[in-house]
């Protein structure tokens, strides 16, 4: 069967200010599917689909229904919230990510894990979520403190910009433990950072709770079908930034995220390989990382 996306509306402006329209944002994922891909294939996509740019507040759709075209593959999942049956979308390859963003999807958002093991993701996400009132650097000290731990128990982390005022840090479990004991490692490890940094870190989810000047640790991110930008994915944010895969080199005071673009990421890959491929690799002995956390925590108790 061919495979052929139909891509529609190219000088249609998605970026207002910097005059980027559609057809470079079809263009960057033409070229960046080598990249991407990898980090998509055979998840289940959920879209936010913001057809008019930018300032399109958009709308999420994870239910593709009987809409697509039948060379794009779908999965059926049963969401326990409604109690019905989705049909995902799954990010196989180049023609299926440019109809997704044809669709107006600016960002590629992935399950943690792939449909051969629905219930054991590939890593865990410690996600970096800053309060209005942080600069970057703060947050680049969160990532840091984190790579310290890791540093100290013998795991690797491998973090990328969310794209946003957040950083990523990624650590390989390559399906090895289910959602539950991702969700268990990933809230021990944030309750250490808050340890070592009680005045700038919080685990309290509620924004109307939670001091203006305190990063969130969400590490609940780590639950079956949540899902945050691929690395490589485009953001509908002011710049056209994307989330990049980082040296731990790079993560120091002064980073920003909006040096990092659908404009430049392309050569930046080219000259630097890709940095994120560890994520999917052999992943960690989660049971041997715990003993050391726990020991770190006693300490710092």
């Amino acid at each position: 069967m061919k495979k052929k996306a139909e891509l529609t509306n190219l000088d249609k402006i998605y970026w207002p200010d910097e005059k980027i329209t559609k057809g470079e944002l079809l263009e960057y994922y033409s070229k960046i599917a080598p990249y991407i891909l990898p980090y998509l294939k055979n998840r289940p996509l959920s879209l936010r689909r913001q057809p008019n740019g930018i300032k399109d507040p958009g709308f999420f759709q994870k239910d593709a229904r009987d809409h697509v075209p039948d060379w794009v593959k779908t999965f059926e999942i049963h969401a326990e919230s409604t109690d019905k049956m989705v049909n995902y979308i799954i990010g196989n390859d180049v023609e299926t990510l440019l109809y997704v963003a044809n669709l107006g999807s600016i960002e590629m958002n992935p399950w943690n894990s792939t449909i051969s093991k629905l219930d054991y993701p590939d890593y865990i996400v410690m996600d970096i979520d800053p309060s209005e009132k942080n600069t970057f650097d703060d947050v680049v000290d969160v990532a840091l403190t984190i790579k310290g731990i890791l540093d100290q128990i013998g795991v690797e982390g491998f973090c990328k910009t969310s794209g946003s005022r957040g950083l990523h840090v990624y650590i390989p479990f390559n399906k090895k433990y289910d959602y539950d004991e991702a969700k268990s490692f990933a809230e021990i490890m944030a309750s250490l950072v808050t340890d070592y940094l009680p005045n700038l870190t919080t685990l309290e989810r509620s924004l109307s709770k939670r001091k203006k000047n305190h990063i969130y640790m969400d590490f609940m991110q780590n639950r079956i079908a949540q899902t945050l930008a691929s690395a490589y994915s485009a953001r509908p944010k002011p710049g056209a930034t994307v989330s990049a895969p980082l040296e731990w080199s790079e993560v120091k005071h002064g980073l920003s995220p909006k040096e990092f673009t659908i404009k430049n990421m392309l050569k930046r890959v080219e000259e630097k390989g890709d940095l994120f491929k560890g994520v999917l690799g052999k992943g960690i002995d989660m049971h041997k990382a715990l003993e050391k956390l726990e020991s770190l925590h006693q300490e710092q108790g």
